[in-house]
């Protein structure tokens, strides 16, 4: 079981940059084509909150659409999926399964070769991310 992180909101704000705070504590999504994330720990892409593994190179592909796009997490308990009614949209969000982040959005519009999703996560919310 994954042990959760907790932190009041200060605590968030004082240890991530202004655009991971958005992001990953208030749901913000950045502008897509404004972060190149191409930087890994041993070819895995961490939460940018707690460090947690999220997904490997392996599973990164280009899907054109202005954030890093992967194929699935690293592993099942890595991220949570929850239903995202927001905008007028029914969508499936992707937070982290250890501090709560929220990661960005999962799609069935995916390489089909590769089981078809298309897990589309702010850079920002990973660790290393940088700000456009």
């Amino acid at each position: 079981m994954t042990q959760k992180i907790e932190k009041s909101d200060a605590e968030w704000r004082a240890e991530l940059s202004p655009t991971a705070y958005e992001v990953l504590r208030k749901g913000a999504t950045e502008r897509p084509f404004t972060n190149d994330h191409m930087e890994t720990v041993d070819g895995v892409y961490r939460c940018g909150g707690c460090k947690t593994p999220l997904f490997t190179k392996d599973t990164k592909f280009e899907s054109g659409s202005g954030w890093p796009s992967f194929t699935e997490a690293i592993d099942s308990g890595a991220v949570e999926l929850k239903e995202d009614r927001s905008l007028s949209m029914k969508r499936v969000e992707v937070l982290c399964n250890t501090c709560g982040g929220h990661l960005g959005h999962v799609f069935d519009d995916g390489p089909a070769d590769r089981g078809g999703q298309r897990y589309c996560i702010n850079a920002a919310a990973l660790d290393g991310g940088t700000e456009g």
